[in-house]
């Protein structure tokens, strides 16, 4: 499992940093197919390691002077909310209603960056 887990966490960075999506995008798939937890875990877990990506990212934003506090405050404040709500949520429903839903969002998270790729030349 752990070798599993440090392969996930590898290719999604990598995969995160180079396409600018966020790692949960590969997390979640990552954790059901190869480590075999259920959606509930798989999600809740994803959630938990963005934690230390967050602050450290945030961290040296802030150094950098590209971070409007306040706004980050507000932002924060009602991340705590949402999530409690998400948690609330997810708990409610089925693991293939969970699953199914993430899968959809995966969908539209496809169809922005293909979306933006056809948009913008590089």
């Amino acid at each position: 499992m752990t070798a599993g887990a440090i392969a996930i966490g590898a290719a999604a960075g990598v995969i995160a940093g180079m396409l600018g999506v966020g790692g949960g995008v590969l997390f979640v798939p990552g954790l059901v197919f190869l480590v075999g937890l259920g959606q509930h875990e798989a999600e809740a877990t994803s959630l938990l390691a963005i934690i230390p990506v967050a602050i450290v990212g945030s961290y040296q934003q802030d150094r950098y002077g590209n971070v409007h506090r306040r706004d980050a405050l507000l932002l924060g404040l009602t991340s705590v909310a949402g999530a409690a709500a998400g948690v609330a949520l997810a708990n409610a429903v089925s693991g293939a209603v969970l699953r199914d839903a993430f899968a959809f969002f995966m969908v539209l998270v496809a169809a922005q960056l293909v979306r933006r790729g056809l948009r913008r030349p590089d």
